[in-house]
This record gives structure tokens, sequence and C-alpha cells, in this order.
């Protein structure tokens, strides 16, 4: 069941005026009527590579994710597939491993990805998942499942020059590129 942060702060604000109300009508004294839900989420930055061996050809997808003073290493890969689907797989495979929203910094090198979802998705969807030259998206089965992830964390979008001495950009591709090196070993 997919969790929408804002209607989770609407219940928990209907709460605490309930408590409040409670509280004057008994003589407790609660000093918030309101609880700020968006300070008890998590914190994570993730960042997100692709990386292709021709395109198409055989790819992979790496994530770093970073919260409290910890980090854990996602990737992947795929047979046959192209740069984009890899990017987007990223993203989508780090979301997918939170286990409740979040309040997150997506760091990613992939234009593609960053403009879509920030920029391009919106209208997408009102031209029913055709482009402004009336063509259907690519990879819309990949930009579904990133939007839905990202209704469900608070997700700020960032991009950064790949190959750009980034450490943890660096990171990322290079766990992309032992999704490749696995997938052709196995």
């Amino acid at each position: 069941m997919a969790h929408n942060p804002t209607a989770l702060v609407a219940v928990v604000n209907v709460l605490a005026k309930t408590v409040s109300w409670i509280s004057e009508r008994h003589a407790i004294d609660y000093s918030a009527d309101t609880i700020d839900l968006e300070r008890f989420m998590a914190e994570v930055r993730i960042y997100s590579d692709g990386a292709c061996r021709g395109n198409p050809g055989p790819g992979g997808w790496g994530a770093l994710l970073q919260w409290n003073g910890r980090e854990k290493a996602l990737y992947g890969g795929e047979a046959e597939t192209t740069n984009n689907r890899m990017e987007l797989t990223a993203a989508i495979r780090a979301l997918e491993s939170l286990k409740r929203p979040c309040d997150v910094e997506l760091v990613t090198d992939s234009e593609y990805v960053r403009k879509g979802i920030t920029e391009w998705l919106d209208g997408w969807k009102r031209r029913g998942w055709k482009t402004a030259a009336k063509k259907p998206v690519k990879n819309a089965d990949l930009w579904l499942a990133l939007d839905t992830l990202n209704q469900k964390h608070r997700v700020r979008w960032r991009w950064v020059k790949g190959h750009s001495g980034d450490p943890g950009n660096e990171a990322a591709d290079a766990l992309a590129n032992r999704g490749i090196d696995e997938l052709n070993r196995g």
C-alpha cells in the first residue's frame, strides 16, 4: 500500500487538534496543536547512475544511498537495454528500497531523468503519454513507476556533471559498471 505523505500530515494534524481539544477540556497542557510529520521523515541522499556498453546493449544501474552516516549500495544489470532505461532503473530501484516515505535528495548525472521528472512528466500525462511532437513517450513503463515513487517520497532532484569527480556520482557509476560486469560473468 502506497503512503501519501500529505494525507499522513493531514491525519496527524487532525489527531493533534483532537488532543488539543481534549487537553483544554481536561486541563492537560499540550503546547502544540499540530505535529510536523516531516520532521520525522528520514533524510536520505541517493546517487544514481546507469551505464550501457553499446546503446542498446548490456547495461547496468547503480545507486548509493546515504543516511545517518550509513551507506547502502545497490546495483544490477540487463542483457539488452539502453542507457536511458538504466538511468531510470537506478532511480527507481533506489526509491523502491526505502521502506517508508523519506525526504530524499536524488543526485543524477542524467538530464533525461532530472528534466523528465521535473519538467516533462506533467505534459506527457496531460497528452496521454505523448510527447509534444505527438509521439509515444519512450520508456513510459519506467516513467510511470518513477512518478509513483516520486509521489510517495519528498524528492529533490539534483543534477551533477558525470565523471567530474563527485564522489557519490563516481561510486554510482562504478556500481552501474559492476552490474554490467557481473551480468557478463553470469
